[in-house]
């Protein structure tokens, strides 16, 4: 069997991997209630126009030609339209989203109508048929993601179902005979983080976990776990490094897998990696201890998993990061900062086996070799991981 080279490589290499390794999901038909979260697969166009008529934008009166007006009568919005259009010299009280009845100049809000004034002001109040879009014109590109605001206009251009990527499936593996789900730990025990940390980090990237399962530190059970997987992106967790019970290496050999990344050159985070299975399924191996595995969610699994939504890289901050840290030459730091205006503070308690720090924290800052205090350096938003 050929040598394997386990040298790991940089930081950013490993982004750059992940981001590329995966293509979108081929895309389906959903209704556009269930599309928040998901990408856009085909653009969404106006199937009219957008308002679809001359509508108020205040409460108060519609008024034409020049003044002072008489108030004919009432308009309602979803009331019946107003069946004539107005002469000079008319107005009728309107409601906000009512139809200005034809000949409506302007409408005069409550607050500073005045029905006996010569002119109608400067502002007309009325949103005009097709002023945010005509029918036909694109709403919405190709690989938008569905925010709220998103679903908001799917509504309002009354677009009922939406071609979206799919949302890769994820099965998590837990490994680990010490592990336990509930209660405070025992001598020699340690709760499972990264059930609700990784489902958590899935969700925000848009993917969805479909099951997860604890199984102890034997390579069967491992190779099991990974060949019977139904799902996009296995992510194993605690079996990645070299230790008497870390099989994750051995079994992949074992099942004919390609790694993409094998240890990344930072800290915390070196023993993790990337491999893609036989069928065009995936497998990340998160370290062991709690606050490593984070760190190897944001370098690989998250980029791997936005590849598969079609979801675009998010955008990275830059600030100055201020911090007593001691220098760790020929690796990137990973490391939790709290944002202060215009920099960054270095959070304590960014350990391997610890999630205060990151807990307490706005972003991971990432601080290349040679970094010294308040030098900037990008940071990746921990809003979408925390929540």
């Amino acid at each position: 069997m050929p040598s394997i080279d386990h040298s790991p490589v940089p930081w950013r290499t490993a982004v750059k991997i992940a981001t590329g390794a995966a293509t979108p999901l081929p895309p389906s038909v959903v209704p556009s209630s269930e599309a928040t979260g998901r990408v856009l697969a085909a653009p969404v166009l106006a199937r009219g126009d957008l308002p679809g008529f001359d509508a108020s934008a205040m409460d108060g009166y519609a008024v034409a030609g020049r003044g002072p007006w008489r108030v004919l009568g009432q308009v309602y919005a979803g009331g019946p339209v107003w069946p004539a259009p107005l002469g000079a010299g008319e107005a009728v009280e309107i409601m906000t989203g009512a139809v200005v009845p034809a000949g409506t100049v302007a409408v005069l809000p409550y607050e500073t109508a005045d029905l006996n004034a010569a002119g109608p002001g400067p502002k007309a109040h009325i949103r005009r048929a097709g002023e945010d879009a005509r029918a036909g014109d694109e709403l919405l590109p190709a690989g938008r993601l569905v925010t709220p605001a998103v679903a908001g206009l799917l509504a309002q251009a009354g677009a009922d179902s939406v071609t979206v990527h799919g949302r890769p499936t994820v099965r998590l593996v837990v490994t680990g005979d010490e592990l336990v789900t509930a209660g405070v730990p025992g001598p020699g025990q340690v709760r499972d983080v990264f059930t609700p940390m990784v489902s958590a980090l899935v969700a925000a990237a848009g993917g969805v976990v479909t099951d997860a399962v604890l199984i102890g530190d034997e390579p069967e059970l491992l190779a099991a776990a990974l060949t019977t997987a139904d799902a996009d992106v296995v992510v194993v967790t605690g079996s990645s490094s070299a230790g008497a019970a870390d099989h994750l290496h051995g079994v992949l050999n074992g099942i004919g897998a390609r790694r993409l990344v094998d240890q990344v050159a930072c800290r915390p985070g070196r023993p993790q990696l990337l491999a893609e299975l036989p069928g065009t399924r995936w497998v990340v191996g998160l370290p062991g201890n709690p606050f490593a595995g984070l760190v190897a969610c944001v370098t690989v699994l998250g980029p791997l998993l936005h590849g598969l939504s079609g979801r675009a890289a998010p955008d990275l901050i830059r600030l100055p990061v201020t911090g007593d840290l001691r220098p760790a030459p020929g690796v990137t730091r990973l490391v939790p900062v709290r944002l202060a205006g215009d920099h960054a503070l270095v959070v304590p308690g960014g350990r391997p086996a610890s999630l205060r720090g990151a807990a307490l924290a706005d972003a991971l800052a990432v601080l290349e070799d040679g970094w010294t205090t308040g030098i900037p350096a990008d940071l990746i938003p921990l809003n979408g991981l925390n929540s």
